[in-house]
């Protein structure tokens, strides 16, 4: 399936076999992918370079520490990804965790690690800013 077939399928169709199926790969591919850049930055960290100066030493320290917040957020991104693939496994990929309501191709599409719908996002998101805490 391409997207433009997923975005073109019927509603009563949501989160039938062939969609399932480009989700379930999409997801494996970005795992792997995600995988790979921090396999890659972990890499680069262990390559100490050698350092005569201060400034050597500062751009390998500036250096180290974006590739610290890149294996951050990438370990992160491989949680939320196996949650999703768990929940693929469960049949509830694809629907709201909070509702319950379809999530939606267009939303999985951008973000495959969907896990609420856009509404109760957005809602999650106006209680973030006012309480000024997650949930």
């Amino acid at each position: 399936m391409t997207e433009q077939e997923l975005l073109k399928a019927s509603p009563a169709a949501y989160m039938n076999i062939k969609q399932r199926a480009f989700f379930r790969e999409r997801l494996q591919v970005l795992r792997q992918h995600s995988l790979q850049t921090i396999e890659a930055e972990q890499r680069r960290l262990g390559e100490r370079p050698e350092l005569n100066d201060e400034a050597d030493l500062a751009q390998y320290e500036e250096t180290s520490r974006m590739a610290l917040r890149v294996i951050e957020r990438e370990t992160r991104l491989l949680r939320k990804i196996d949650k999703a693939l768990e929940r693929m496994r469960t049949g509830n990929y694809g629907y709201c965790l909070e509702s319950g309501e379809p999530i939606g191709i267009a939303r999985l599409l951008i973000r495959p690690t969907a896990e609420y719908c856009a509404d109760v996002k957005t809602q999650m998101e106006e209680r973030e800013k006012h309480y000024g805490k997650r949930r």
